[in-house]
């Protein structure tokens, strides 16, 4: 870890001003109407609390704990779960709150998955969506932020548990290796 150098991407500021923006959104289009917000653990816990702080509507929230990047830059391609829902989301508008769209793999299965329990709705809220290795056709119904390419970490995003505590992110840029 000593090797990777770090290069400021997002502002902890510049965070807060979207976050505030995608609770507004959020807010204004659940008027009137209850949501359950479903967070993927772990790295959208701070997205999700900052998120959950701004709203103005009534939610009720769960969490889901899958894993597809081990101690690895890259998706694994295989996923773990290892926390389902315990919410029943029948018949209700269902937000799912992550971190980051990147491969599509796990968010595909997961949009799958929730659909099985037939919600009234099922929208997408990423703090980041990330081009550059998308496999799957996902898209975000609310976006923080698009990057194209580069591993990042900060806010809730990790690499091999590390750098979540950040509170801006970053890419990480590895060295070479010969």
């Amino acid at each position: 870890m000593e090797d990777e150098k770090l290069v400021l991407l997002y502002s902890k500021d510049e965070i807060d001003i979207r976050i505030k923006s995608l609770a507004g959104r959020i807010s204004k289009d659940y008027r009137d109407r209850e949501v359950a917000l479903i967070c993927i653990l772990k790295g959208a816990f701070i997205f999700m609390a900052d998120l959950v702080r701004n709203l103005t509507i009534p939610i009720k929230i769960d969490f889901l704990r899958v894993a597809s990047y081990g101690n690895q830059s890259q998706s694994s391609g295989k996923l773990t779960i290892y926390k389902d829902i315990e919410l029943s989301i029948e018949d209700k508008d269902v937000i799912i709150v992550e971190d980051i769209l990147d491969s599509g793999l796990t968010l595909s299965y997961l949009i799958d998955k929730l659909s099985a329990k037939k919600p009234r709705s099922l929208k997408l809220c990423v703090l980041i969506d990330k081009t550059e290795r998308r496999e799957e056709k996902v898209s975000a119904d609310y976006v923080g932020f698009s990057l194209e390419k580069g591993f990042i970490v900060g806010y809730g995003l990790d690499f091999n548990e590390q750098y979540r505590h950040l509170p801006d992110i970053y890419r990480i840029e590895m060295p070479i290796k010969s």
